[in-house]
């Protein structure tokens, strides 16, 4: 027996000197567990027991969260990993349960995830980029780094892609279904198909959602994926003027910890800004009004930073920064010579690299023969869809499919992405069953859009649209009162209410109308406004008229007055 044991070692040694995933932990299993977020019906979610380190004998047992919506009939299911590194899947299983309907749906979350045991937390490093955007304290992100770095207990060797594809070929064989079809988005793609690799019989197709090519270095390749889509959107000369002016001037700018919630004065400089339109991008709905918005960043118009900002702030909570880094500096890191860091997320990433000294991880050159479906935003900066084209040259079944006016993320933000993902799932040699071409939401150019905060402002306010309520609902008053007083002098007041409600009609004809989407009032209204408040002026101008006539009644100085202040108001602040 002490033979058979020493031999046991003695492969057990090698295979880990080899990086290689070992046999399954003795003590792996399945644990049930309460969903910790709202789930559809007929879920269940549960942990998956499995060594830290595959490739170290005797390794401490982790967490896997996962989750499963049984859907009772007979086809492969479907599994989904989030992308990140760090993001969470439980989050989307009812979205992916009406993307596969008659399949069971898993997710499967990243070990050290925010569901999965060790949760590998650093919220040190999002506060750290905040401050580090002072000019005062520039190493805060490398501190924070540390501070994490030295409180984490995790052997991070064992959070690696290598490892998380493992996870996900093991939770096939614990959940007992013979084959499956393998969804990732981003990051995940690559554990996808590397799981695909290592689980050839259990994979019966696989879709790459904004496809990350190993081969390709994320971080050198960072500047020019966002300096693609900005020519692809036709502003590259005023982004590259808006960058000029910022660098020589930054913006001063209050911003909120999205860890503590207490304000911070920061300034940003162009290439900062830069950075967070590149985020935006991410967004299919942000997409169309980008133009736009550089445009008047380019024009010194600073208020229009506050959605990028607040925006940002959400992405720094959105992703375990312990895991996050655990696998970029072991698996994306050692790949980059980080010539470039103009940008924040470059910049920031660097740092915690260097600080943390994490060896990298080899090359897995994953490869796949199942049919494989892989999904590209025209607009992406993060994953561009012409890298994503060339690298599947090496997956002998996959095509590529590419579509308009969207982000990062097709089948979470595109409705012909989805029908797409479905068709795929129900036959992977059915065509695109949509227009994948046609745009989401026409882009805006730049003028085309009166640059004004008032939309942004009211969803977090509403009571800044009063005077509009007021001068809207007044006018419809002296339109009734007007026209039942005629007689008696009340043709004035009617007209007044009459050019009022016209202003107000149009407005809201031409706010409907508007190119860019929803997302387009959150910087500005059409420029036809503009001249529509003149019928307002016009308004104004008869309800004064009404008020000072002979015998005038002394109500009639009210609509006058609340005229008066609504001018002042568009003119003076809402436009």
């Amino acid at each position: 027996m002490r033979q058979w044991t020493t031999l046991l070692t003695v492969t057990l040694a090698v295979i880990g000197s080899l990086g290689l995933p070992g046999p399954a932990h003795a003590d792996g299993g399945i644990e049930d567990r309460p969903c910790p977020v709202p789930v559809p019906a007929a879920t269940t979610c549960g942990f998956m027991l499995v060594p830290e380190r595959r490739d170290v004998f005797g390794s401490a047992t982790v967490k896997v969260g996962f989750a499963v919506r049984r859907a009772g009939g007979d086809q492969p299911p479907l599994v989904f990993a989030s992308g990140g590194p760090g993001s969470a899947a439980l989050p989307l299983i009812g979205t992916l349960a009406e993307l596969a309907p008659g399949r069971d749906v898993i997710v499967i979350e990243q070990r050290g995830g925010r569901y999965s045991e060790p949760r590998l937390e650093c919220p040190e490093i999002a506060t750290g980029i905040v401050a580090g955007l002072k000019a005062s304290r520039p190493d805060e992100v490398t501190v924070a780094a540390a501070t994490c770095r030295a409180r984490l207990k995790a052997d991070l060797k064992g959070y690696r892609t290598q490892e998380i594809a493992a996870d996900i070929v093991d939770l096939r064989h614990s959940l007992g279904y013979p084959e499956w079809n393998l969804l990732g988005i981003s990051y995940s793609t690559r554990a996808m198909l590397l799981a695909a690799a290592m689980d050839p019989e259990g994979t019966r197709s696989v879709v790459l959602d904004s496809y990350l090519p190993e081969s390709t270095p994320w971080y050198d390749q960072a500047v020019p994926s966002l300096r693609g889509s900005i020519a692809k959107l036709g502003v590259t000369d005023r982004f590259d003027a808006m960058v000029a002016r910022l660098n020589r001037t930054p913006a001063e700018v209050e911003i909120r910890d999205p860890v503590t919630d207490t304000p911070v004065e920061v300034r940003l400089t162009g290439d900062d800004v830069a950075t967070l339109i590149g985020e935006a991008l991410r967004e299919t709905d942000v997409v169309p009004i980008v133009p736009a918005l550089v445009d008047g960043l380019a024009d010194g118009d600073y208020t229009l930073l506050r959605p990028l900002v607040d925006q940002a702030g959400g992405a720094l909570t959105s992703h375990e920064w312990g895991e996050y880094y655990a696998v970029q500096c072991q698996d994306e890191a050692p790949s980059n010579t980080f010539a470039d860091k103009r940008l924040i997320t470059v910049a920031a990433d660097a740092a915690v690299c260097a600080q943390w000294r994490l060896t990298g991880s080899r090359p897995e050159n994953a490869t796949t023969e199942a049919p494989v479906l892989v999904l590209g935003g025209q607009y992406d900066p993060t994953t561009p869809p012409e890298t994503a084209r060339a690298a599947i040259q090496n997956l002998p079944n996959a095509r590529f499919a590419e579509f308009a006016g969207v982000g990062h993320g097709v089948f979470l933000s595109s409705r012909c992405g989805r029908e797409t993902v479905t068709a795929f799932l129900n036959d992977p040699g059915a065509k695109t069953p949509c227009d994948a071409g046609q745009r989401p939401h026409e882009n805006l150019k730049p003028g085309e859009l009166h640059l004004t905060m008032l939309g942004y402002t009211a969803l977090g306010a509403p009571w800044v649209l009063a005077p509009l309520g007021l001068f809207l609902l007044t006018a419809a008053v002296q339109l009734l009162g007007g026209a039942l007083t005629v007689r008696r002098g009340g043709g004035y007041t009617a007209l007044a209410g009459l050019t009022g409600l016209a202003f107000g009609g149009l407005a809201a004809l031409s706010l409907t109308g508007m190119a860019g989407g929803p997302n387009a009032l959150g910087i500005g209204v059409p420029p036809a406004i503009v001249w529509y408040g003149l019928l307002a002026i016009a308004s104004a101008a008869l309800s004064i008229v009404a008020a000072f006539r002979l015998r005038a009644p002394a109500i009639t100085i009210l609509p006058a007055g609340i005229g008066m202040i609504f001018v002042t108001w568009l003119y003076g602040w809402a436009l």
